[in-house]
């Protein structure tokens, strides 16, 4: 039986603010029973296992972000929309780095098909239709696009560039140009 006030929303939100604080790996069923003062059998009737626990995570944060993004860019193209995209993945990493890592959990093609995921690669998509890329192009900058974007946030979270100049804001807009001008001045693929 479900203990009184708890729900499974409450107990993934309070497992994803868990992880903003000790880090995702930490997230375990036991830790957030600690948390709500609570036996770990409560929680059973909300979620599975710690693993499934970390699923539920990855589910919210990618709703979350998705439903930012979508805001971030809406009315938006080319560099501007770009920007904004970026900027929303960057500025969520910053705020949520446990949210953050929950969004690139590895999750099984059925899970993944469902999940906001498929929305992120929608939104990427449609950025890029404002540089003209096709196919495999596109695939292409989609991955980079992600690894820039995922990549500096989890390096800057993780104290990556406080230690020299230039301030890391001044990277990120020299970044975001370049990628910006790559994307504007995409290479052909080599003829073999």
């Amino acid at each position: 039986m479900a203990r009184a006030g708890l729900t499974t929303e409450r107990v993934v939100r309070a497992g994803a603010e868990l992880a903003d604080e000790l880090g995702f790996d930490q997230v375990t069923v036991s830790e957030l029973a600690r948390r709500f003062d609570v036996k770990v059998a409560s929680l059973y009737s909300h979620v599975n296992s710690s693993q499934d626990l970390k699923t539920q995570i990855a589910l919210f944060a990618l709703e979350e972000l998705a439903d930012l993004a979508a805001d971030a860019v809406a009315g938006r193209a080319g560099k501007d929309a770009l920007i904004a995209f970026a900027d929303a993945y960057r500025d969520y990493g910053r705020q949520h780095p446990g949210r953050a890592a929950a969004a690139r959990l590895r999750l099984d093609p059925e899970t993944a098909a469902a999940s906001a995921g498929v929305r992120h690669a929608r939104m990427t998509r449609a950025i890029l239709r404002g540089y003209d890329l096709a196919e495999p192009d596109q695939t292409h900058a989609v991955r980079l696009l992600g690894s820039v974007f995922h990549g500096y946030s989890s390096l800057e979270t993780a104290g990556g560039f406080s230690h020299s100049a230039p301030d890391s804001q001044e990277s990120w807009t020299r970044i975001l140009d370049a990628l910006d001008a790559l994307l504007r001045n995409w290479p052909t693929a080599p003829t073999l």
